[in-house]
C-alpha cells in the first residue's frame, strides 16, 4: 500500500492502478475499518476501483496528536494501522441487484454501432452482455453513478468520438471494459445500448444510492 498526500486535508492510500476485484476488496475493506474506527479529524474514507481517499479536518487532526510533524504524519499513521488490522475473510457475501433494462429503439441509441464495431449481431452483443454478474467498484461521475465491469472483452467498445450533450436518465452504457446507469441526465460520452427506470439516486431515502462499492448487479432484459 503506497499512501501519499492529496493536498492539506486528504491522503490517497493506493494498492495498485488496475481494475481488479482482489485490489478492490482491500480498498473497500480499509474504507470500512476507517468508518467503523475513525481517527480524530477524520471525515470521510472513500474507496475507488484499487485505493481510498481519506479526509480529515486538518486544524483537529493536528491537535489530537501534536507529537506529529503534521496532520498528514498521524493520519498517515492511522491509515496503516486501520490497514493493518484488516481481515478481509470477514467480509459477508456482496448484496445482490436485478436491474430491468429496456432494449428498444429509443432507449438502446448506440446498440447497432456497438455490436457493428465488434463484428456481432445487436442480439448476440446483448445476450453477451446480459451473460455477467457485474461489481460495483466505487461510486463517482455522478451521485449513484457506479462504476462496474468488468464487461467481456468481445463487448468492449470505446467511449463516443464526441460525448452527447444530454443522455438521458436511467440509460445504461459501456466504456472500455466498464459498464454503468446515468443515475440523472447528464452530457456523458459512454456506449449506450439500454435504459432502466430504476432509482438509483434518491436523496430522501436513508441510504441515497442504491447500489455501494463491492455490490453484484445483473442485468434482465425487457421490453
Amino acid at each position: 500500500m503506497l499512501i501519499s498526500p492529496l493536498g492539506e486535508n486528504a491522503l490517497t492510500a493506493s494498492f495498485g492502478n488496475i481494475i481488479s476485484e482482489e485490489l478492490n476488496r482491500k480498498a473497500i475493506a480499509l474504507c470500512q475499518s476507517l468508518e467503523d474506527a475513525p481517527f480524530p479529524g477524520m471525515i470521510e474514507a472513500v474507496p475507488a476501483y484499487s485505493s481510498v481517499t481519506v479526509f480529515y479536518d486538518l486544524i483537529a487532526t493536528r491537535k489530537a496528536f501534536p507529537d506529529y510533524a503534521t496532520a498528514f504524519d498521524a493520519a498517515n499513521t492511522h491509515v496503516q494501522k486501520a490497514f493493518e488490522n484488516i481481515d478481509l475473510s470477514t467480509f459477508g457475501e456482496p448484496r445482490q441487484h436485478e436491474i430491468a433494462m429496456h432494449v428498444r429503439l429509443d432507449a438502446s441509441l448506440d446498440l447497432e454501432s456497438a455490436a457493428a464495431f465488434r463484428g456481432l449481431s445487436p442480439e448476440m452483443f446483448l445476450e453477451i452482455f446480459l451473460e455477467r454478474t457485474y461489481r460495483v467498484f466505487m461510486i463517482g461521475f455522478l451521485p449513484g453513478f457506479a462504476y462496474m465491469g468488468e464487461v467481456d472483452e468481445r463487448i468492449a467498445v470505446p467511449r463516443l468520438t464526441s460525448p452527447r450533450t444530454n443522455v438521458p436518465k436511467g440509460s445504461i452504457g459501456i466504456a472500455g471494459r466498464q459498464t454503468g446507469i446515468y443515475p440523472q441526465a447528464s452530457p456523458g460520452g459512454w456506449q449506450i445500448i439500454g435504459r432502466t427506470v430504476a432509482e438509483l439516486f434518491d436523496p430522501t431515502r436513508q441510504e441515497p444510492c442504491l447500489f455501494r462499492a463491492g455490490d453484484e448487479v445483473r442485468f434482465i432484459a425487457t421490453k
